[in-house]
């Protein structure tokens, strides 16, 4: 099942159009991925401050479907998915309170945006994968998937 994050847009979120930056939109997916971590019992000052481990960010794509504004209130889904025993993706889905089709008001908002963060865990010390520590490892099962290695 996965996470869901609200937000507002700020103003320090948009550029000079008024709309998201789109730089940002990472930013605020992250922010939301912060939150996921915390829900599940994470403390965050631990996990970002691992003496030993580190779990960078590898890869991030982001597509938009349709502009955000300051005000919007955001809904980001987190959905992290291992990929195996030293990696794993989150997907995000961003949607906008309130912007339904009139034609089906009951219908879910359309989704606004969508992005992809890889990541994998480090030993921060020799700079080598090494596994998903335990923390992580029910953070996974409790808002995305998990697999079984072999």
């Amino acid at each position: 099942m996965p996470f869901k994050y609200s937000r507002t847009v700020r103003f320090q979120d948009t550029d000079s159009a008024g709309v998201v930056y789109f730089a940002n939109i990472l930013a605020m997916c992250h922010e939301a991925y912060e939150a996921s971590l915390a829900e599940a019992g994470i403390n965050l000052q631990s996990f970002f401050c691992y003496p030993k481990i580190a779990i960078p960010i590898t890869h991030a794509d982001v597509d938009f479907f349709r502009p955000m504004f300051c005000g919007d209130r955001q809904i980001i889904q987190v959905k992290p998915r291992q990929l195996g025993n030293s990696n794993f993706e989150i997907n995000y889905e961003i949607f906008v309170e309130g912007d339904r089709d009139p034609d089906m008001p009951d219908a879910p908002p359309p989704c606004v945006a969508r992005a992809n963060t890889q990541h994998v865990c480090i030993n921060a010390t020799v700079r080598a994968k090494t596994t998903l520590p335990p923390d992580v490892m029910r953070w996974l099962e409790k808002w995305g998937e998990t697999i079984e290695i072999l």
